[in-house]
């Protein structure tokens, strides 16, 4: 493949609902572009984007992949992302890589949740971005409707550069409301003009209109034009309509059929034409050795500086790190440094993927996407460059996982095998955490919803050959004591020779800090029992908080006094007093109406206005306590409340049920309570059982 400069670059995420047409989009231009010769389709499998085995098993995108294609003399990098909210973390990461966006809508679904996000994140990273309204080749396609409900949400940022011509109920072209000329399709997306139908004019009109007013307030002059009824050229019209959708002031929509590969000559020309190549964008980083900002701006006459925005770590395909040259020129051959680790990384060969297909290159100039194989230290985030250039850029910001599964090997001595997957697979999802839980016995696996959870053990399955079980976590829940009362044992024995003989005497007390497992004291008078048998009684004490006897859990806020007790000059020793602790400690705590705890988390949730009620229902419903709620844009509301950690496994799939999948939440833990007695009730009959 050819090396391309950055005047000759776009770098663009396919971004939009689940189901929307992404994928078929993406097919719908390597056919247009002549990549391949028969375009294929998401349900048979065998698209250039979803090559991995899970996308061709569950017929959707899980990871994003790039698909770079020549239009002309341009080299465009689409980016093809998954719209399903468990796989956000792929989305992110290529938006943080990107220059733009096309944002993919349903003629016959119309805005989606997905739809929204995608906007969201533009907004976020601040990127500009052109809607393509596909599926206009289905019988209850509305352009239309998908339009006003655009406008609706967006205001007069939408511009609609097209207008779709329909016969018989067919979709048969469109009209360039930007040149006022219309367009029929001859053979896929290849069209000759035609004269503007009478009946497409009334909305041809509308959105001629709307795009001359976005062209007016792009400067003084052409607005005095504009009140004075002058027409404007074609030549101010595109100038005008450029710069403002690289400011994002103005957002095109167009129309097509990615089943039909109808519109994506349009969508191209737009991409070129509309979307900035990178050396128009802005981009600094920190150098790490003089501590000054580096404006990068993807210029390739500044020392070569780029950053990994994806990693795939496939045992088939090998580990890829996916770069975008920020400055510079990246070369085959090079040793570049790694500034986040403080390590070299030797580049032997770089390539260009077009899905899983790899193309070897020599160099990439600043502002491309490529991929270097088997880098040993480098991670999806870090930055890598020149040794005298140490700069390092922002990771991408990805969504923090809030679901949870407890996971084991299936097979008893798959387990070093499963970590060793589990790491891999953390190093190629940012949004996948494993963390070890030694107080439960369990170690858990974090992600952003239970289908991502299942896919990332059926990828370990299929990849690594071991298979993984992902299971109810267990709470983390606690034991405490509610009144003072003091116990006392006598542990002797004797067996020949030596025996044993230790006797305390113990008052139990809620301490008031349940931070803190337990306080020791001693109030032993007159040498009842020796000060050097005294360790011996407070190890028996931390032995014993480790787990409670009421259902297991260790035990907290609890104030131990040693007040009295015996010993036998021959027979006593420390461990017959350590012994006669933890007896003394169970008859007590027994005896001083213990009480289960359980984790309380401070959760917050944002949703659109319309859904707080059943929100709010249904946190009552989960024992949760409602403390607030704060209005933010967009008419959507936060709403702040407490609920049991209990409550909370399986709550990112009901909140997507409940919100149509638009909710988003988080928590983190607060305290511990007194667990109401029938969850108590239950929790010690489930520990009596085991």
């Amino acid at each position: 493949m050819d090396t391309y400069k950055y005047e000759k670059l776009r770098n663009v995420a396919v971004l939009g609902h689940g189901g929307a047409g992404k994928t078929t989009l993406v097919e719908a231009i390597a056919f247009t572009t002549g990549l391949t010769t028969r375009q294929g389709k998401v349900e048979e499998g065998n698209t250039i984007s979803d090559y991995d085995r899970e996308e061709a098993k569950r017929l959707c995108s899980v990871s994003t992949s790039v698909v770079p294609v020549i239009w002309e003399d341009i080299k465009i990098n689409f980016l093809d992302t998954p719209g399903y909210f468990d796989f956000v973390g792929e989305v992110e990461e290529a938006v943080s890589a990107c220059d733009a966006a096309v944002i993919v809508v349903s003629a016959r679904k119309g805005i989606e949740v997905g739809t929204e996000k995608a906007w969201e994140l533009c907004e976020r990273y601040k990127i500009p971005r052109i809607f393509f309204v596909t599926d206009m080749d289905v019988d209850n396609a509305s352009f239309r409707q998908v339009v006003e409900d655009l406008t609706e949400r967006y205001g007069k940022r939408i511009a609609p550069f097209h207008s779709p011509i329909r016969e018989n109920e067919k979709f048969v072209g469109f009209v360039n409301v930007v040149k006022m000329a219309g367009r029929r399709f001859t053979k896929n997306s290849e069209y000759n003009e035609c004269p503007i139908p009478d009946y497409s004019k009334e909305y041809v009109d509308k959105y001629r209109e709307l795009l001359m007013e976005a062209v007016a307030e792009t400067s003084e002059a052409l607005m005095e034009k504009y009140f004075n009824g002058e027409e404007f050229t074609v030549t101010e019209i595109s100038a005008a309509l450029r710069s403002s959708v690289i400011d994002c002031t103005v957002v095109p929509v167009l129309c097509g059929s990615g089943l039909h590969a109808q519109g994506t000559t349009m969508l191209l020309q737009a991409v070129e034409k509309y979307f900035p190549s990178p050396n128009k964008c802005v981009l600094v980083g920190i150098n790490t050795k003089t501590d000054n900002t580096f404006a990068a701006d993807y210029d390739a006459n500044k020392p070569m500086t780029a950053k990994v925005f994806k990693t795939i770590a496939d045992p088939f395909l090998g580990k890829f790190s996916l770069v975008k040259v920020c400055s510079g020129i990246l070369k085959a051959g090079d040793t570049v440094y790694n500034p986040n680790r403080e390590c070299e990384e030797k580049i032997a060969k770089l390539y260009v993927l077009r899905g899983k297909t790899q193309y070897e290159v020599k160099e990439l100039y600043a502002g491309d996407i490529g991929a270097i194989a088997k880098l040993t230290e480098t991670l999806t985030g870090d930055s890598l460059t020149d040794k005298d250039t140490p700069v390092i850029y922002d990771p991408p910001k990805t969504s923090v996982p809030y679901e949870y599964r407890a996971y084991r090997a299936k097979n008893k001595g798959d387990e070093d095998k499963l970590s060793q997957a589990v790491a891999r697979m953390m190093e190629e999802d940012l949004t996948i955490r494993a963390v070890n839980d030694p107080e439960n016995r369990q170690t858990l696996l974090y992600g952003l919803g239970e289908q991502h959870l299942e896919v990332t053990a059926s990828k370990i399955a299929a990849r690594y050959k071991v298979e993984m079980e992902l299971v109810k976590p267990r709470v983390a829940y606690r034991e405490t004591i509610r009144k003072k009362v003091t116990a006392e044992h006598k542990y002797k024995k004797q067996s020949g020779g030596h025996g044993q003989y230790g006797h305390v005497i113990i008052d139990f007390e809620p301490s008031g800090n349940l931070e803190e497992s337990f306080e020791f004291h001693e109030n032993v008078f007159g040498g009842a029992v020796p000060k050097n048998f005294f360790p011996a009684v407070e190890k028996g004490i931390a032995d014993s908080v480790k787990e409670g006897p009421l259902a297991g859990y260790p035990v907290v806020g609890i104030k131990a006094t040693l007040i009295g007790g015996s010993y036998h000059d021959v027979d006593s020793s420390e461990m017959a007093f350590k012994t006669a602790t933890c007896q003394a400690f169970k008859d007590g705590i027994l005896s001083a109406t213990p009480i289960l705890l359980e984790p309380i988390a401070t959760l917050k949730i944002v949703v659109p206005e319309k859904y707080t009620g059943e929100i709010m229902g249904d946190l009552n419903r989960r024992r949760g306590r409602v403390y607030g709620m704060n209005a933010l844009h967009n008419n959507k509301q936060e709403i702040v409340a407490e609920i049991p950690m209990a409550e909370l496994c399986g709550y990112s799939a009901d909140l997507r049920s409940m919100t149509m999948g638009i909710g988003d939440y988080s928590y983190e833990f607060t305290r511990y309570e007194a667990a109401p007695s029938d969850v108590q009730a239950k929790v010690v009959e489930e520990s009596e059982k085991k």
